[in-house]
């Protein structure tokens, strides 16, 4: 089956055509920038012209970075309070004509990792991370999805975790990468003690530099890099659109 996957951030929305059976993308992606927090008027735009770079006609999976229960908009973090109660899933048919699904996009994530990726087969407890403009999460047990897991709004100093340990947080800071690495091993530190993972997969754009801080990291858990990178996102949204 050909779904359009559109993966939500905090600093762009991106697509492509993905077969769900396989998990490849079946054209390069089309990115396109926005600022956060966003409006709800910029992000339909961007999700419009998403769909029309593609001429797409068929079935489309949204990746939405906040709380969605049946294609409603819970709360949200750095794209903005405005898209709070809206119905996602009317809002971005009636932009596109097209059906439309959506899911977390760290779930997103986490499903594309779980049927293709380094998940693939896992029966234990498996947590995902996205390091980003925040901290996305996903949380697995015996292959399902326990949705809407926020494990990066954990408080840390009276502000959510991913203030302090999201890749943003490390440009805002300056940090180097082993800087960096020690406020992760804090968070990672929480995240153990709460979910007790064997496996964690960290995604968003720094899995691809796993080379220059996966070796200061101290856990118990496995840690590894998501094998599909910055494309779970949209693998994983189309999965959901199906």
């Amino acid at each position: 089956m050909k779904v359009l996957g559109i993966d939500i951030g905090g600093s762009a929305f991106k697509g492509a055509p993905v077969d769900t059976k396989t998990g490849r993308l079946l054209a390069e992606r089309h990115r396109v920038e926005i600022d956060s927090p966003c409006s709800i008027k910029t992000g339909v735009a961007a999700v419009r012209e998403i769909v029309r770079h593609f001429n797409w006609q068929g079935p489309v999976g949204i990746g939405f970075p906040a709380i969605i229960k049946n294609g409603k908009i819970g709360e949200v973090g750095n794209l903005g309070h405005c898209w709070e109660q809206q119905n996602g899933t009317a809002l971005f048919k009636r932009a596109t004509g097209c059906p439309v699904k959506m899911i977390n996009d760290a779930d997103a994530a986490g499903l594309a990792e779980m049927k293709f990726g380094v998940g693939r087969g896992r029966l234990d407890t498996v947590v995902l991370l996205t390091f980003g403009t925040g901290i996305g999460s996903a949380l697995f047990f015996h292959g399902q999805l326990f949705p809407n897991a926020e494990l990066g709004h954990i408080p840390w100093k009276g502000k959510p975790f991913e203030r302090f340990a999201s890749a943003a947080a490390r440009k805002r800071a300056r940090l180097e990468w082993n800087q960096w690495a020690e406020r992760v091993n804090v968070y990672l530190g929480v995240v153990e003690r709460l979910v007790s993972p064997e496996l964690i997969i960290v995604g968003g754009g720094v899995s691809k530099k796993s080379d220059l801080w996966f070796k200061y990291l101290k856990t118990n858990a496995k840690v590894v890099p998501a094998k599909l990178h910055n494309d779970a996102g949209i693998v994983g949204a189309a999965l959901a659109g199906e």
